[in-house]
């Protein structure tokens, strides 16, 4: 019957004796937290594993093999905890990240990881990593041994059209606020009519009295009738 399990492993690299120490156990979870672990032990885990306690150890990250490993038909339900793991959030965190974002239930703990480095990145939640941050400014393919990392231009052709289509977005967005404007002039054009012929007379009517008045007051008549009216 399957059953839980707790592993101490100390050393330079626990991760060579932990296979033997793994061999022919039957676990539904497993315990790793605390001992150091630099890489999953993803070749060595129990068929069958559900939960898999990788706390506290010296995780910066997976590699895609290794999420490959996870993937497979034997692990197919297990579930992680990755967190106080001093996780590196540049472009090699990417196949992780990804990993997380398909299927949240993967990692348990998943919305509580922070970032361990660099610097600038420090202390950040990773689900809320966008792609700059990480420094991949092209998508990024695994290399021989999963850990070299070739840029591909596809990334910056995504980029590309997901910018052209923000920029068409707006101007459909722009032409259609012209055309509703155009349609609410056609609509009250008789309105706008009688109001700039109001405006006109009554600019017009202003203009005259202001000409009345000026009038008025250069006739010589009237200023040479004003002292003797006194």
């Amino acid at each position: 019957m399957p059953r839980r399990g707790a592993l101490l492993l100390l050393g330079e690299a626990p991760e060579e004796p932990l296979a033997g120490a793994l061999r022919n156990l039957s676990l539904r979870r497993l315990e790793l937290a605390g001992n150091g672990l630099r890489a999953l032990p993803g070749a060595a885990l129990p068929e069958g594993l559900e939960e898999l306690d990788l706390r506290n150890n010296s995780l910066q990250g997976l590699s895609p093999e290794e999420l490959a490993r996870l993937d497979s038909a034997p692990l197919g339900r297990l579930q992680l905890y990755l967190g106080s793991n001093p996780l590196r959030c540049d472009c090699a965190l990417r196949p992780l990240l990804g990993w997380m974002r398909n299927a949240s239930w993967r990692v348990a703990d998943a919305r509580s990881l922070r970032c361990a480095a660099p610097r600038e990145l420090s202390g950040l939640p990773v689900l809320r990593l966008r792609l700059e941050q990480l420094g991949c400014g092209a998508r990024r393919e695994p290399g021989p041994g999963g850990t070299d990392w070739e840029p591909r231009s596809e990334e910056a052709g995504e980029q590309k059209e997901l910018e052209t289509a923000s920029y068409v977005f707006f101007g459909i967005v722009l032409a259609l606020i012209g055309v509703i404007f155009l349609m609410v002039l056609y609509l009250n054009r008789r309105g706008i009519k009688r109001w700039l012929n109001n405006l006109r007379e009554a600019c017009r009517d202003q203009m005259e009295g202001y000409h009345y008045r000026y009038e008025q007051d250069t006739d010589p008549r009237r200023a040479s009738a004003s002292p003797s009216g006194l």
